[in-house]
């Protein structure tokens, strides 16, 4: 089958994890998949070598980015012309079968298009006028009435969490068929046979301690800062316990102050962000993770990284993340929000090895199991009449 995969984000980090990981996945089972990105976008580049950069924009993506309140919401809407011409382009030289896309909020263009082809349209919900979003929404009423005729005009709908099936149901009516698709992990990548843990370990100056790690986006909602302020006072309590702490953003100036103030460099180690592809290195060495605090309706692609690597998380309880890990089986789960329960559980952990090697290798036969791309590309496929699989 011909998929085209379209999307209208920057491609980078874990957008990017996400795009190329559905991809590979159809491309596995055998389809050919072409991918139109936003201009300047193109997530199939990779970076690969070298120290992670911050990638150009194209002249667009950045001009877009600056837009204040309103105004980007216009330029959203605008933005189905451009669709509309592409999308002309390339029924023409592709000759799509399906069109998977990346749902955005304001784009109608595509699945205006498809229907008057007669091409089914496959929506991929990560983002919605529903949610409290970072970004916010000015033109929400409009949002929503253009987002549940999208969702309710759809062949079918994959939202990667429950919440947000559950919120689209109670909001729109009668949506399209949808199935609930989390996350997953790309097996090639996230093997841990393929990495020399103790040789790493030594290169990292972790060797004979006790690694609990963290990888991704140095962010309010993922409260790593929170978490370093309540954990630093006890270390003290398990010496041999090392945090390792890998990525940027915008809380990392706090968390290195508070490192520095707490005199805690060789307890808890910051090495900054590094290219996708040596994450795996880095998830080698450790020997639980943590997940300080998440939102209600994500799905955190390191959670299932981790997990592929044997490497299982200490985690807070929101439905998404609850519905990937059984607790005390595949990781564990701490009341959201609780900070204190979830430095206690870290604290705990570092002493009982044999826990944490049962619980990393429930957590990757999971993976293999059930979260594989591949597996989210068939779950998708089934949205479709069986006559068009």
């Amino acid at each position: 089958m011909r998929i085209l995969y379209h999307h209208r984000t920057r491609g980078r980090d874990v957008e990017g994890v996400h795009i190329r990981g559905v991809v590979g996945g159809l491309r596995q089972l055998g389809h050919e998949v072409a991918v139109m990105s936003f201009p300047g976008a193109d997530p199939e580049q990779e970076q690969t070598h070298g120290a992670a950069k911050p990638k150009r924009r194209g002249h667009l993506g950045a001009l877009v980015s600056r837009m204040p309140g309103v105004l980007f919401e216009v330029l959203e809407l605008g933005y189905n012309l451009v669709t509309l011409v592409r999308m002309r382009r390339a029924f023409a030289r592709f000759k799509p079968q399906l069109i998977y896309e990346r749902y955005s909020l304001f784009l109608f263009a595509t699945l205006w298009l498809a229907r008057r082809h007669g091409i089914p349209v496959i929506l991929e919900i990560n983002d919605s006028a529903l949610v409290e979003r970072v970004r916010p929404l000015w033109l929400k009423s409009l949002a929503r009435r253009i987002e549940g005729w999208c969702l309710r005009q759809a062949t079918g709908l994959v939202f990667i969490s429950s919440y947000f099936q559950q919120q689209a149901r109670a909001a729109y009516g009668d949506i399209a068929p949808s199935v609930v698709s989390p996350n997953a992990a790309d097996l090639a990548r996230f093997d841990p046979s393929r990495h020399d843990r103790e040789r790493l370990r030594a290169e990292r100056g972790v060797a004979g301690r006790v690694v609990c790690g963290y990888v991704g986006a140095f962010v309010h909602w993922h409260g790593v800062n929170g978490f370093v302020e309540a954990i630093a006072a006890r270390l003290t309590e398990v010496p041999e316990l090392v945090l390792v702490l890998v990525g940027d953003g915008r809380s990392l100036p706090e968390v290195r102050d508070l490192v520095q103030a707490h005199g805690l460099a060789d307890r808890i180690l910051l090495p900054g962000r590094v290219p996708h592809n040596e994450i795996p290195a880095w998830i080698a060495c450790m020997d639980y993770a943590v997940l300080p605090d998440s939102n209600r309706y994500g799905s955190p692609v390191k959670l299932f990284e981790f997990m592929a690597m044997g490497v299982a998380m200490v985690a807070p309880d929101y439905a998404p993340v609850a519905e990937v890990i059984d607790d005390g089986r595949t990781g564990w789960l701490f009341p959201q929000r609780e900070l204190l329960a979830c430095v206690q559980r870290v604290l705990q952990l570092a002493a009982q090895s044999d826990e944490r090697l049962r619980v990393g290798a429930a957590a990757r036969e999971y993976i293999v199991r059930e979260r594989q791309w591949r597996n989210n590309a068939e779950q998708l496929l089934g949205l479709l009449p069986e006559a068009q699989r």
